[in-house]
């Protein structure tokens, strides 16, 4: 067996940029994913992914060949919407896509005095008054609630910003801090962990991003595994964050060592 699969005893890996890079499934994606069923190594996916609900997004990965299970994936929509589940949240105003949006169908839309503000990513769709209605909102005693704070991220067609710099405009103009329910939150890992029932010196998150992914594993006390695709960039290796592995691509996991 790959010696890398020998230090573990399980896997949380990342979507975007280990198994896809926009919509394009990375060279042996599949063959990984069959190859650690095989072997019986257990994982998850997990990934901040905002655009859609997990059922929309579990349905899109198989439409591309990646044969997952619903209990095998994990979102930042899916870990907002526990969220205010345990908030007892009765309404929100969503700075979401339309279908991230079914994720929430138990909380009521409320665009004047929401109880929350769930910001992710909307693309083109980012105004300055939606903004600013999330602003007044979290100005009058709404609770925001960020689905992650990424930065950027990469597909067929380059690289996009992500919600972070939204997020991070309304926490400054407000002076509140985000709750952040997606990676690399502590609650969404564990959430995750518990699932797999294996303590956190036992397991490695596979992602493309040295700060989310791979800082955030090692702060949990799990290993961090970098690959190559998605929006890594050779400098990523020069800013003080040391990964327990660097693959050129989830490929790597099934070669023989």
């Amino acid at each position: 067996m790959n010696d890398m699969l020998a230090t573990v005893d399980g896997l949380l890996i990342d979507i975007d940029g280990v198994l896809m890079r926009g919509t394009e499934v990375i060279p042996g994606a599949q063959e990984s994913i069959k190859t650690l069923r095989a072997r019986g190594i257990p994982y998850r996916f997990i990934t901040n992914t905002t655009i859609y609900c997990r059922l929309t997004l579990l349905e899109r990965l198989r439409a591309l060949g990646l044969h997952l299970d619903l209990h095998e994936v994990y979102t930042a929509t899916y870990a907002a919407s526990r969220y205010l589940r345990s908030q007892g949240a009765k309404t929100y105003y969503p700075l979401l896509m339309p279908d991230a949006q079914l994720e929430f169908t138990d909380v009521e839309i409320d665009e004047e005095s929401p109880e929350f503000v769930v910001v992710g990513d909307m693309g083109p769709s980012f105004t300055y008054g939606r903004l600013n209605k999330a602003f007044r909102a979290v100005l009058d005693g709404a609770q925001l609630v960020a689905l992650h704070k990424k930065r950027f991220w990469r597909t067929e067609d380059g690289f996009f910003m992500d919600a972070g710099p939204f997020v991070v405009a309304l926490e400054y103009a407000t002076q509140t801090g985000a709750v952040v329910v997606g990676k690399p939150s502590e609650s969404y890992f564990r959430l995750v962990l518990d699932d797999l029932g294996l303590p956190p010196e036992r397991v490695a998150v596979i992602g493309d991003d040295i700060e989310i992914d791979v800082q955030g594993a090692k702060r949990m006390g799990m290993q961090g595994w970098l690959v190559k695709t998605g929006r890594f960039r050779r400098g990523d290796l020069a800013r003080g964050i040391w990964p327990d592995q660097v693959l050129e691509s989830i490929n790597d996991l099934v070669r023989e060592a």
